[in-house]
């Protein structure tokens, strides 16, 4: 069996849309909340942990409802476009109440901004899975992941060279480019993917390669319940996505104020090191799925895990930037792929055929419980106890995740049969 690279980067480019976004969003609200609204650190937190509230409701709903859907065009494809449609016109409103200096007008779209981008994310992450077969949804999970760094990164670099270090900044044009690249990929999405007949490609082969164990879990009319050896797994890994997603967010929601107070970088010179690390991210993706596919996804998450804790643990004696910070930045970028590329896919391998939405739902419902909590409590300490505090409470996070995520015994990936008649699906158009 054979991934297909090509559709798999295709349809990575809703991801890529949404990954534009939330870098934009985690990089320059902060900014506008602190230097033109001037809301202080502990309530600032709490409204970049606003998206994170919607999600926890609206990211489990529109997976599940996505599940039910049945149109000509697919059951994830019509909340990408609405979704998308909608976000990126009410994206344009932040920046303009930026510019005049309009509280309420910027909370009424940032609302409604949220509210767009969290009904489509489930649904856009969940078409992955839809049309890869099991076992190769990690190498799958490495290539969308790659194209969401993609997204990432185009956003640092209009940061990096359209923020000024001097004078109040418009960030009015690099709303728009973003808004633009949101647009034309999920657009080029909607042509090249044709969703019902892959996923209908994909379920054959599912079966086909299904052992008797795997046999009622495939089939989406199933209605065995969950094993509670297995139920144990997916509690103990979803608690680990929280653990490890209240250190990372925490990081890279406050980095650009801890930036230029802490380490006294100046303008959008932050954004710098978190392109080193979506680079190094970018570059690992493809090698961690690889590295996966040999000694399990379980192994790999642990040692990123290990990777990012050692990371976090040495920023916290980092008094001031110096170059060979980049370093550190770029580790933390191929601990975070080993990690994001295997976590996913073992979530949906827990799942049944027809629960692939539903199951993403959960996923983010625990990312996002981590995202409400960690803006807080980290925007609190920052404010109350001194900005020396990020790193450490970042690495105390990561290293409890790798305690929960040792008793993990279900979703890792296993090797295909040796011999066998799936070589009729190595479909590569």
């Amino acid at each position: 069996m054979k991934l297909n690279a090509k559709r798999t980067v295709l349809v990575g480019l809703a991801f890529l849309s949404i990954s534009a976004f939330w870098q934009l969003y985690d990089s320059i609200i902060p900014l506008i909340l602190k230097n033109t609204f001037h809301i202080s650190d502990t309530i600032s937190g709490g409204i970049m942990a606003i998206d994170n509230v919607l999600a926890l409701f609206l990211l489990p709903f529109f997976g599940s409802l996505s599940d039910r859907v049945d149109t000509k065009i697919g059951k994830r494809m019509p909340f990408i476009l609405c979704g998308t449609a909608a976000a990126v016109v009410s994206m344009l409103f932040l920046p303009i109440s930026d510019n005049m200096g309009s509280l309420a007008l910027f909370v009424g779209a940032l609302f409604v901004t949220l509210l767009a981008m969290g009904s489509y994310r489930s649904p856009a992450v969940s078409l992955m899975p839809d049309v890869t077969p099991a076992p190769l949804r990690s190498k799958a999970n490495a290539i969308i992941n790659l194209m969401g760094a993609v997204g990432g990164v185009i956003s640092l670099i209009l940061i990096s060279t359209l923020v000024p270090k001097t004078g109040k900044p418009d960030y009015f044009p690099i709303f728009l480019i973003v808004a633009a690249v949101m647009a034309v990929s999920v657009l080029l999405l909607l042509w090249k993917i044709k969703e019902n007949p892959l996923r209908a490609e994909r379920e054959e082969i599912d079966r086909r390669n299904a052992g008797p164990q795997d046999a009622p879990r495939r089939e989406p009319s199933s209605k065995v319940p969950m094993a509670s050896d297995v139920k144990r797994s997916l509690i103990l890994i979803l608690i680990s996505v929280s653990c490890w997603f209240m250190g990372y967010n925490a990081v890279t929601t406050a980095f650009s104020k801890y930036a230029q107070i802490y380490w006294g970088i100046q303008g959008g010179g932050f954004a710098n090191c978190l392109l080193v690390a979506t680079v190094a991210a970018i570059c690992s993706y493809i090698p961690v799925g690889a590295v996966a596919s040999r000694i399990g996804r379980k192994k790999t998450i642990l040692g990123g895990v290990v990777l990012l804790a050692s990371m976090f643990t040495l920023g916290a004696f980092v008094k001031e930037y110096h170059v060979w910070i980049n370093g550190l930045f770029a580790l933390v970028g191929v601990a975070w792929a080993a990690i994001n590329v295997n976590s996913y896919p073992m979530v949906v391998e827990m799942s049944k055929g027809g629960d692939i939405g539903k199951f993403t739902g959960f996923y983010y419902t625990f990312s996002m419980a981590a995202q409400i909590v960690t803006p807080i409590l980290s925007g609190f300490l920052l404010e109350h106890v001194g900005y020396y505090t990020l790193f450490p409470y970042a690495a105390l996070f990561v290293a409890a995740a790798f305690c929960t995520m040792l008793f993990v015994n279900h979703g890792d990936s296993r090797p295909l049969p040796k011999k066998s008649r799936l070589e009729a699906f190595d479909v590569d158009d």
